[in-house]
């Protein structure tokens, strides 16, 4: 092979693997050198030195004195007979191994400082325990804890996720990605809402119930722009893009305030508040709603309340205006603050009985019957904190088959608090 032909090879290979004509140059060089120190008679240290304009070699040879310095440097540059057979091996070898290296470290550097970060790709394979994504160049890995419950991605189908971690193993990159936690909704509003994206409109406060219902309060930096029309868009399009890549997940959006109580009241949308009390050290909130809007303020199974207090950050009572009359300390409904930002657990088939059982994140394995127990109680007691005649219809615990589905919420996909227009997106 001439130089010419050479040099046509290395930027024939280079952009294959999408390196740098230097990048390779230099692991050649590298592997040139640990070539020559196969030689019988090799020196020793070697300096491989190349011109890349004529692709010509030269080996610079050195001995080592007795404090390890590199002495009586000469030229050593064999011919081509002179390497043989083994030598052309071990550059083979050695280039190999090098520019995988190279792979794997450009590929880190360019997924290293993109946490946080949107991608799109390809579910590649799904199992148990996690889904494969591919991104193109390298794969994304989705732990089942990262998964939306009752979502069931099929190989082939696009999806969004956002990227939790990215990890330097031995054998690449491994990058985590999430569709569960609360910074994929802050990704998927900027890529719909370019006031978002411009910094005028903010997304201040984001309390999310994977697969179920998502809380967001927004802020806008110019009074002439309204945050939450900004988010909702014309007839709903832009948050509709949003629900959609979602899978149906419902969007409450509400705007932000810096007073605590008229934040709290905006935050229990759609429900209508009467008045809100901040306790001294402001970390709970003592809410009266109407009588007709208490099971719309707690929402099912306490969700409404429950987001509204992770939203707030702050403990929330609410009771009736007849509780309130009445004096009673009791009733009504309490939620307590929480982070959840993950998914809380998955259902898990016994291998014995062969009934499924939920394993939650905490450890704790609760079976078919508890689950549908603990959810029959549950609906009861709001029903007759609520007063109303008749509790709702509990949800039936699943298959052995399959997970549940998802229970659809009666209050509105979309609201936008006291701000106009707050029609529903379906």
């Amino acid at each position: 092979m001439s130089n010419l032909d050479m040099s046509e090879a290395i930027k024939m290979l280079a952009q294959e693997k999408g390196l740098s004509v230097d990048a390779l140059l230099q692991v050649l060089v590298e592997a040139l050198a640990s070539a020559y120190k196969r030689r019988p008679d090799a020196a020793d240290e070697v300096q491989v030195g190349v011109d890349p304009d004529t692709m010509e070699f030269t080996f610079t040879a050195y001995d080592l004195d007795e404090d390890g310095e590199w002495v009586n440097p000469r030229d050593d540059t064999p011919n081509k007979a002179e390497l043989g057979r083994i030598a052309a091996q071990t550059v083979r070898q050695v280039m190999s191994q090098r520019i995988r290296e190279v792979e794997r470290d450009r590929k880190f550097e360019e997924y290293a400082n993109r946490e946080g970060d949107l991608v799109s790709g390809i579910i590649e394979r799904t199992e148990a325990r996690y889904a494969l994504l591919d991104l193109g160049r390298v794969e994304a890995l989705m732990p089942q804890a990262e998964q939306v419950p009752y979502e069931r991605p099929n190989r082939g189908d696009r999806s969004k996720a956002y990227i939790v971690e990215v990890r330097k193993t031995a054998k690449g990159p491994q990058i985590v990605v999430s569709r569960t936690h609360p910074g994929l909704i802050k990704r998927l509003f900027e890529l719909e809402v370019p006031e978002i994206a411009d910094g005028v409109v903010e997304l201040r406060a984001c309390a999310r119930e994977p697969g179920h219902r998502t809380k967001i309060a927004v802020w806008s930096n110019d009074h002439n722009v309204d945050p939450v029309g900004a988010c909702v868009g014309a007839r709903g399009a832009r948050v509709r893009m949003v629900v959609n890549e979602l899978r149906g997940e419902k969007i409450d959006i509400v705007p932000f305030s810096d007073d605590l109580a008229d934040f709290v009241s905006k935050a229990l949308s759609p429900a209508k508040v009467t008045q809100v009390v901040i306790s001294d050290d402001g970390t709970q909130a003592d809410v009266i709603v109407p009588d007709h809007q208490l099971s719309l303020a707690i929402g099912r199974e306490g969700q409404n309340a429950r987001l509204a207090a992770r939203l707030t950050g702050v403990r929330i009572d609410i009771r009736s205006e007849t509780q309130d009359a009445d004096g009673e300390t009791s009733g009504g409904y309490a939620a307590e603050l929480g982070n959840v930002e993950y998914a809380e657990g998955e259902w898990v088939e016994n291998a014995e009985s062969g009934e499924m059982e939920w394993h939650a994140a905490d450890g704790s394995v609760i079976s078919q019957a508890e689950w549908a127990a603990q959810t029959s109680d549950g609906v009861e007691e709001e029903a007759a904190e609520s007063g109303e005649d008749e509790a709702p219809e509990a949800p039936e615990a699943p298959e052995a088959s399959e997970a549940p589905e998802a229970p659809e919420s009666s209050d509105s996909e979309v609201t936008d608090g006291e701000a106009e227009g707050g029609d529903d997106v379906d």
